[in-house]
């Protein structure tokens, strides 16, 4: 799936004719503090509020502002997830889409983006999470499946990052919220289970836990 079938119609696109009070109007209107600028087809440049709320001739048209040299955008060939990456790094709400050209092709936001992966990653579902705390030399996705495996577990989702001391954590999202005897597995194979949340937790509480580490590991 490429981020061109994620682009969202409900992101207005600002022209160099409007004001700095209009694009002001229009950010507030839609709750969104970034909008493209848009001529013709090109895109010119990404405009921020707080560059226009800074900007001491907002009754101007935005052609004659001098903050038009920011850029970001993505190709529309891109996948979802690369999206997600650079909008998390830039700390954008509304990420624009080009084509090779360069040419403006639409914009998709964060919300979209989170939905998307939400939707699309197992954090929905049923299920409970397990966090193991491996060595970078001992992490193998081969034998985590098949201890999940063993126990007629299913993994939805699975998440990799390194923490400050050096070692992996590795959060596995299960088809299933009994899973002690996974966890059992998991001990007899030396594994540290870092933490565990199952059957103690409603579904809407685990994907709740879920995200908060989703958001932890900048996912």
């Amino acid at each position: 799936m490429s981020i061109q079938q994620l682009i969202s119609p409900a992101v207005p696109i600002l022209v160099p004719d409007d004001t700095g009070e209009h694009a002001l109007a229009i950010m507030d209107e839609n709750a969104l503090p970034q909008l493209p600028l848009v001529s013709g087809d090109n895109y010119m440049a990404l405009v921020q509020e707080h560059d226009l709320l800074d900007w001491n001739h907002a009754g101007d048209e935005l052609s004659k502002a001098g903050f038009l040299n920011y850029k970001p955008a993505i190709l529309a060939v891109a996948h979802p997830f690369e999206a997600l990456r650079l909008a998390h790094q830039m700390n954008l709400s509304v990420l624009p889409v080009v084509d090779k050209e360069h040419k403006y092709v639409g914009s998709v936001t964060k919300d979209d983006l989170l939905k998307y992966i939400t939707e699309n990653s197992g954090i929905d579902a049923p299920g409970g999470i397990i966090v193991l705390e491996v060595a970078p030399r001992n992490y193998t996705l081969y034998e985590i499946a098949r201890i999940c495996e063993n126990e007629d577990v299913t993994i939805m989702n699975l998440q990799v990052h390194p923490n400050d001391l050096g070692m992996l954590e590795v959060t596995l999202k299960l088809n299933r919220t009994a899973i002690d005897p996974v966890v059992a597995s998991f001990e007899r194979y030396n594994y540290h289970v870092k933490e565990v949340y199952g059957d103690e937790s409603s579904n809407d509480d685990i994907t709740g836990k879920y995200n908060l580490l989703m958001n932890y590991i900048n996912m």
